[in-house]
């Protein structure tokens, strides 16, 4: 298994707006990383930019960047300079299926949040790092949603099911390559996304417990990467009968 160097290499954060991006810079900044932080709407990263680089005195860049505009988002990825050895995506989008259901327009926005918009970014960001003599890493944050579709939820599911497969195609392109490619479904997150939502206690975890979670997978080089707790759960489901999983209501 390739393992990153424990060099303070650049890190890009590709959707760090959200609550896992904001504690995940906490983190990498923590153990002296360049960040660039990326984003739809560059004004709300400026508070957390001066934050790390005063709290941390690492070198923080504010990048525009919206995976929905695809040919953009490639472009300004292969402009970045230095080159990040470390690339995660954070971006998704969660939606209500009913109205996924009755407006195809949101279904659509769905597929390209969570699979289309960061498939094409990543792949320019694999292209990028091809040029780097030295490990690189490259992060997508998925879903458990993606394991096994499920009434209230299957647009999201489906759109991440994809991006979880995305990851798994580009690993094995890139096995034999200075490139590691790691998957993380980090089940229910505490968020802005999932407010107001009625979430299991004992299945839930912090924005932090998320970020501290991709942040050892990409300290230890791990491909596939569950919280304990959704690793055996989404084993067990994995082998519910569909004659029968089609009856439940979970």
């Amino acid at each position: 298994m390739k393992k990153p160097t424990n060099t303070a290499v650049p890190v890009l954060l590709i959707g760090a707006t959200s609550d896992v991006g904001v504690q995940l810079a906490h983190e990498f900044a923590r153990s002296g990383h360049p960040l660039y932080l990326t984003g739809r709407r560059p004004a709300d990263l400026e508070p957390v930019a001066s934050d790390l680089r005063l709290r941390y005195r690492t070198t923080v860049r504010i990048v525009a960047l919206d995976v929905l505009q695809v040919d953009a988002a490639r472009a300004v990825v292969r402009e970045l300079r230095p080159t990040p050895h470390i690339a995660v995506c954070l971006v998704g989008l969660l939606g209500r299926q009913p109205d996924q259901e009755a407006h195809p327009e949101l279904a659509r926005a769905v597929i390209e949040s969570n699979f289309l918009g960061p498939a094409a970014v990543l792949e320019a960001v694999a292209e990028m790092m091809a040029a780097v003599e030295a490990p690189t890493t490259i992060v997508g944050v998925s879903s458990v949603a993606g394991d096994r579709g499920r009434a209230r939820n299957y647009y999201y599911g489906a759109s991440k099911a994809g991006f979880t497969a995305f990851l798994s195609g580009l690993r094995q392109r890139l096995a034999r390559s200075r490139t590691t490619v790691i998957t993380v479904k980090p089940g229910f997150v505490a968020t802005r996304m999932t407010a107001g939502m009625d979430l299991p206690s004992a299945l839930t975890s912090s924005d932090a417990d998320c970020a501290r979670l991709i942040k050892r997978a990409v300290d230890r080089g791990q491909l596939v990467v569950y919280p304990w707790r959704w690793r055996m759960l989404m084993t067990v489901v994995g082998l519910i009968p569909e004659r029968l999983f089609k009856q439940l209501r979970f």
